[in-house]
């Protein structure tokens, strides 16, 4: 073929335009239902408080008891290792960042309890303890003392506790608000969410409270509780939960599974309830399927049993535990909820376990594609993309460190954002 030789068509140029147009509204519609991962920073686990056990001292009181119950029942690399089985070679490494991060940052996300961790009380009790919340959280942010990400979790919609929920939000917004705004790391929580509806009528109410205090639409976003059956599957047989995510009109931040309330719901046994349960893994499969593309994180739920008592049923409920959240991480759960102090140092262990040990081989994979060297594994664009997300989820947590990660790949981190959140259609990013 020569040089100045056009390639050969059959079409004419109006049939694309045709076709595009005739798509118009599908793309436009991708984008508003699917606009990818927000490239923000996800939490690794949030943990629960009722409202009127939450103190300014909370944080920093789970973290040092979490100390303690490693310094009673594990006071050594080897120790704990062995307690968990985490592999020789990352036994040392692992014990020092847990230490280190339950002293730095030991809670990342913080949500004070008005549901069932509360219960029922007099309104003016209530009013009080979220008008209390709200003045902490603000001088948590204000002195450096927050978690990164913090709120509240309010009664549900339902008929019996609605107008509580909806007067307990008002008083701990209202409260923030007047202790000098929200914060960046605000987060509320709606709970038992059945039908869609539930979620139109929370929109409606931050909605309310936004234009009250001229702040900008969508400034509030909340996470969906899944604690019931009907939010899995509908009566008319459709994924409830797809639609909940729809009726929450971008500001559906994530969707969190609540273990025993869903266990209950579908009439699993309490000596069975527990987040590897098979139906467990239905209603967690739906929500990762609705979740997908939409920005929407998914959390996994929580484990009811403490690590308390002499160091053999520690070590016991430690092994529960950790072995559940790395099962949660293979999954792509990628957060899940914390109930008490013990067990964040099996929190920490499994998550970073389970980075640093797959850390060489996906800094490699990931250097290699940008390189286009190759090797024995052949990747994608959306690989990559992976790659590049689970590195990030590393750093972030205190897995890992950014320099180690720079030196394996070769990239910055403002490469690893690229490649991790490109735009639709877009993966084929190119790094420096």
């Amino acid at each position: 073929m020569g040089q100045q030789e056009k390639v050969a068509t059959s079409l004419a140029g109006t049939v694309g335009e045709h076709i595009s147009a005739s798509l118009a509204a599908v793309d436009a519609e991708l984008a508003r239902r699917y606009p990818g991962d927000p490239g923000t920073r996800q939490p690794v686990h949030t943990v629960y408080v009722p409202g009127d056990v939450f103190a300014a001292d909370t944080i920093r009181s789970w973290g040092d008891r979490a100390l303690e119950a490693l310094d009673a029942h594990a006071p050594d690399a080897a120790s704990f290792a062995a307690a968990l089985g985490i592999p020789e070679e990352l036994a040392g490494p692992v014990h020092d960042r847990v230490r280190a991060k339950l002293e730095r940052e030991p809670v990342e996300d913080l949500r004070i309890d008005f549901e069932d961790g509360y219960g029922p009380r007099s309104d003016d009790e209530e009013d009080e303890a979220a008008a209390r919340a709200a003045l902490l959280v603000s001088q948590a942010y204000g002195d450096g003392t927050s978690a990164p990400y913090m709120g509240i979790r309010m009664k549900c919609m339902e008929a019996a506790v609605r107008d509580r929920g909806i007067r307990t939000t008002d008083v701990f917004l209202t409260g923030l608000m007047r202790a000098g705004g929200l914060p960046d790391g605000l987060v509320l929580t709606l709970p038992k969410v059945t039908y869609p509806e539930q979620v139109t009528a929370f929109v409606q109410l931050l909605e309310a409270f936004e234009k009250a205090h001229g702040l900008d639409a969508g400034r509030i976003g909340f996470e969906i509780q899944i604690e019931t059956s009907q939010s899995i599957l509908a009566a008319d047989g459709t994924a409830a939960v797809a639609r909940m995510i729809d009726a929450a009109r971008g500001r559906a931040t994530g969707l969190h599974y609540g273990t025993f309330d869903y266990s209950a719901c579908v009439g699993v046994s309490p000596a069975y309830q527990a987040g590897d349960h098979p139906a467990a893994d239905h209603a967690k499969a739906v929500m990762q399927v609705a979740a997908a593309g939409t920005g929407v994180r998914v959390c996994d739920g929580s484990t009811n049993v403490l690590p308390v008592g002499p160091t053999s049923q520690v070590h016991e409920a430690w092994r529960l535990h950790y072995g559940l959240t790395r099962r949660a991480l293979a999954r792509a759960y990628y957060q899940g909820w914390d109930m008490h102090p013990g067990h964040l140092p099996t929190r920490y262990a499994a998550v970073y376990t389970f980075y640093r040990e797959g850390l060489e081989q996906a800094a490699g994979r990931l250097a290699a594609y940008v390189a286009k060297a190759g090797g024995d594994v052949m990747d994608e664009p959306a690989t990559a993309k992976a790659l590049s997300g689970y590195l990030l989820r590393g750093i972030d947590c205190g897995a890992l460190d950014t320099a180690e990660v720079a030196r394996l790949t070769g990239l910055t981190r403002a490469d690893l954002d690229a490649f991790a959140s490109p735009r639709r259609g877009g993966l084929t990013v190119t790094a420096p």
